[in-house]
């Protein structure tokens, strides 16, 4: 093996430091999550603790609750006196932070606000503080750091990483606090030594609009050495696409030969996994992450599948709904060291950032207890019942996935809708897909998804059997048509996800909407 065959597969110097640096991490995360009650129980204590002179705190006598010894007695003290809110339900303590108000959700003031977009409130400010941006920030890494403890390989950090994400560009609120997209403001604390390796460069992440943006990252990154590749699945096939069209490449692994690890968060992998391996050519290690703007909840640990290892010691603490109590007066708040594994979940956060028992909006279901490991299984407000069948979104990407491997073909993306009122015949779940490759037999695809939905959901499964429903149809769409639907929504690219399902049909008619 010749010097720089070393160099490349070990990632240099960096990676000869990288490698005793995992090792220690991945024992140092297991031990802290070995118990994740008992780590729960010291993270509540302290924000307890902290926050009793805050204003939320004086309203909710947080300084009595932290005075509680028993950590069950405390916990439930805390949730008998801070009820679960969404961000409405928090929001006037968020505008009082917003105008310079000192001490209202967390000592002092934030150090930035993350700005997102809500359903229903419009913009939403989710305070970042100096003690919550090391969850964000390290948490990213660790997940790094695992993969090196598992794998033994380190090479991806002697080439260029490319994060692709909102712009780094930062405005001060009303109070004087800089505001910014989560991915933007963490682009601020990329540690040095890794900054040369970075891609892109500063001016082109602060291009906003999304279309000019991919083709300046193209135009850039053709020609490097890139190694590991961050994103939301759909976006870097986007940008995979765009590549392969700009070089005339066969495939990704030609324009980038050491390109070995693909970290990806916000949805489920697997519908894409086919068109991944086509676009690259080949398999490549995938790393999955559960970041939010509100808290890094999680991260792969393990070998993809295995579910994501839960921060239980890094200021959050979590509680956790079963799904088919949400929304109720009497719904339960079950802590780490209460859950069940095969549940599902709806996920409420505290945290140093100042959120108090904040309905994060996402679904978990456990698969493993000590240490917890999560899987992602959707979206609270994002589901389909028009029948009374209440699929989620782990049920219809299962779905996908089984389809793909049954009857072929490829997507780009896909959404399921309900219709309601057909002009003939029994209502129905409308697929709208839109197909990189599309199957032989588009009835067959159907069938496939329908049978598989059927399998994950035993109520669908019921109303079919029962007539309620007719089989699943399958609506194949143009291309482009989902990146046309989510501008339309002003939600192209960097951190927006595509909506898997809805209760509606909003976006099934911008899908089917033509410019």
């Amino acid at each position: 093996m010749s010097k720089g065959e070393h160099t490349s597969r070990n990632g240099g110097w960096k990676g000869r430091l990288a490698s005793p640096l995992a090792r220690h991490i991945r024992r140092r995360d297991h031990l802290d999550n070995a118990n994740p009650g008992l780590a729960q129980a010291a993270v509540l204590q302290d924000l307890l603790s902290r926050a009793g002179n805050t204003a939320f705190g004086k309203d909710h006598g947080l300084e009595a609750i932290a005075n509680i010894r028993d950590a069950s007695e405390q916990a439930a003290a805390f949730r008998a006196a801070v009820p679960v809110r969404d961000y409405e339900g928090l929001k006037p303590y968020v505008e009082r932070v917003v105008a310079g108000e000192t001490d209202v959700l967390w000592p002092g003031l934030p150090k930035y606000f993350c700005k997102t977009s809500g359903t229903t409130s419009g913009a939403k400010y989710i305070p970042l503080t100096e003690d919550s941006l090391p969850n964000h920030i390290g948490s990213a890494r660790r997940a790094l750091l695992h993969h090196i403890a598992n794998s033994g390989s380190a090479e991806f950090v002697g080439g260029k990483m490319i994060f692709l994400q909102g712009s780094p560009t930062l405005a001060p609120t009303a109070g004087g606090v800089p505001l910014g997209r989560l991915s933007g403001i963490v682009a601020h604390h990329i540690p040095s030594y890794l900054q040369r390796n970075r891609l892109p460069a500063w001016d082109t992440n602060c291009i906003e609009d999304w279309e000019t943006k991919v083709e300046a990252i193209v135009q850039e990154t053709a020609g490097q050495d890139l190694r590991l590749i961050s994103g939301i699945p759909s976006w870097v096939q986007m940008y995979f696409e765009r590549l392969l069209a700009h070089t005339g490449a066969a495939n990704v692994k030609e324009v980038f030969p050491n390109f070995s690890l693909f970290v990806f968060g916000g949805v489920a992998f697997a519908p894409y996994a086919e068109r991944f391996r086509e676009l690259i050519g080949g398999d490549v290690t995938a790393v999955e992450t559960y970041p939010a703007s509100e808290g890094f909840i999680a991260y792969q640990d393990g070998a993809l599948g295995e579910g994501l290892l839960v921060n239980a010691a890094d200021g959050l603490f979590l509680e956790f709904i079963p799904a088919n109590e949400y929304g109720r007066s009497d719904a339960r708040r079950l802590g780490l060291g209460e859950v069940e594994m095969g549940v599902n979940y709806a996920v409420v956060i505290s945290s140093n950032a100042g959120l108090w028992a904040y309905d994060l909006g996402d679904t978990v279901r456990f698969v493993s207890l000590a240490p917890a490991r999560v899987l992602v299984t959707g979206r609270v407000k994002h589901f389909t019942s028009a029948f009374g069948e209440h699929v989620i979104a782990e049920e219809v990407e299962s779905a996908m996935a089984s389809a793909l491997g049954r009857a072929g073909g490829q997507v780009v993306e896909f959404h399921v809708a309900p219709e309601v009122n057909p002009k003939n015949g029994l209502p129905y779940h409308e697929w709208f897909v839109e197909f990189a490759v599309a199957p032989v037999d588009e009835a067959a695809f159907a069938t496939a998804l329908d049978a598989a939905l059927q399998e994950q959901n035993p109520y669908y499964r019921d109303l079919i059997s029962g007539a309620v429903l007719r089989h699943a149809q399958l609506t194949a769409l143009r291309p482009g048509a989902f990146r046309d639907a989510m501008a339309r929504r002003g939600k192209l690219g960097g951190q927006n996800k595509i909506p898997r399902l809805a209760n509606d049909r909003s976006m099934a008619e911008q899908l089917m909407a033509h410019d």
